[in-house]
């Protein structure tokens, strides 16, 4: 017989009279995970859904409002931020797991927060040890090859001194080689729901102030997204049933062509949906016209078949219309 922590199968065999016996049946332990990013987006999302499922979550905060969010959600709270090592240590040594969602999105610092990043997972990493304690860290599907259906099994074509934000794929390497447990997943350029304040809300205050909604080209780049009760699940599930050195690919809608969302955002403004040239695109969205133009359509089957994941959630042109996307926005120049 062997157990694992969280939902796993056990087997038994049994020899009765000289005939063998096996059957099995999923057992579920539940478990004292450390959250990092646990007020955040997404990181409060996980809070709730592993809560939900039975876990006890011990939340990391820097703040006194981060603290009370935790406890009115029923976790615990541990002080501390990500650039904290020595919380980040203490958070991690006492506890069945660890799922690290935090990251600092201030783009004017990106290369240096993704090397901050870099510094955390192989702090989590070290506290964790060889321990077989699940550690469940986050990417982006940005950083795979652009214009193809990615997998998996992909891997990053260039290294973080050209994409910084591999520097969070190269550490999970390192640690892996290390013996510690640790898996990957991948979220899309947009993870929606209501309070989203990432790429789409940046989207809809470029449209406000230019007075158009604008694609480059035909528009027929591809974004995946996910909405963030899914992504949550994902998360819960890789901690569960992941298995070291693997890559999850958190993705409901697996391309929606960028002209599809700027035609929707035209259309609830009530603004003119306009392409323009890439020479343009700059002057248009700014510093956000990398993503603008990303085109990294991506698949999630091995994702469901190994982790028996399947989004449920709307999907994103659904959640944009029906949630609350056009009452706030966020425009970062």
């Amino acid at each position: 017989m062997t157990l694992f922590t969280g939902n796993r199968q056990a087997n038994f065999v049994l020899l009765n009279g000289g005939l063998l016996s096996v059957f099995s049946f999923n057992l579920i332990f539940f478990m004292r995970v450390f959250v990092t990013g646990a007020t955040g987006f997404v990181g409060s999302a996980v809070v709730k859904d592993l809560i939900a499922a039975g876990h006890e979550v011990l939340g990391l905060s820097r703040s006194d409002a981060g603290a009370k969010q935790l406890r009115d959600a029923g976790a615990g709270v541990h002080r501390g931020d990500i650039y904290d090592l020595d919380s980040i240590r203490s958070g991690a040594s006492d506890v069945d797991g660890v799922i690290h969602t935090a990251f600092d999105h201030d783009f004017s610092r990106f290369v240096k927060n993704c090397e901050t990043d870099r510094k955390v997972i192989e702090c989590l990493g070290t506290a964790l040890g060889t321990s077989g304690r699940p550690l469940v860290i986050t990417s982006a599907l940005a950083v795979l090859q652009n214009g193809e259906v990615s997998t998996e099994n992909d891997r990053p074509v260039v290294d973080s001194s050209v994409m910084p934000r591999v520097a969070s794929e190269e550490a999970a390497e390192v640690q892996v080689h290390a013996g510690v447990n640790v898996s990957v997943v991948r979220l899309p350029p947009s993870v929606h729901d209501a309070g989203d304040h990432g790429f789409v809300p940046m989207l809809i205050g470029i449209a406000r102030d230019k007075g158009m909604s604008a694609y480059i080209g035909e528009g027929l780049n591809r974004w995946p997204a996910v909405h963030r009760a899914d992504a949550a699940k994902l998360y819960r599930l890789a901690l569960e049933r992941g298995v070291a050195d693997s890559r999850y690919h958190a993705v409901g809608d697996a391309g929606v062509p960028f002209r599809e969302i700027a035609t929707l955002i035209g259309g609830q403004l009530g603004l003119p949906v306009t392409s323009i040239s890439a020479e343009e695109a700059a002057a248009h969205f700014g510093w956000f016209v990398k993503f603008a133009g990303i085109d990294v359509p991506s698949s999630a089957w091995q994702t469901s078949s190994q982790l028996g994941w399947s989004p449920s959630q709307p999907g994103l042109l659904a959640d944009m219309v029906g949630s609350d996307y056009f009452l706030t926005s966020v425009h970062q120049s």
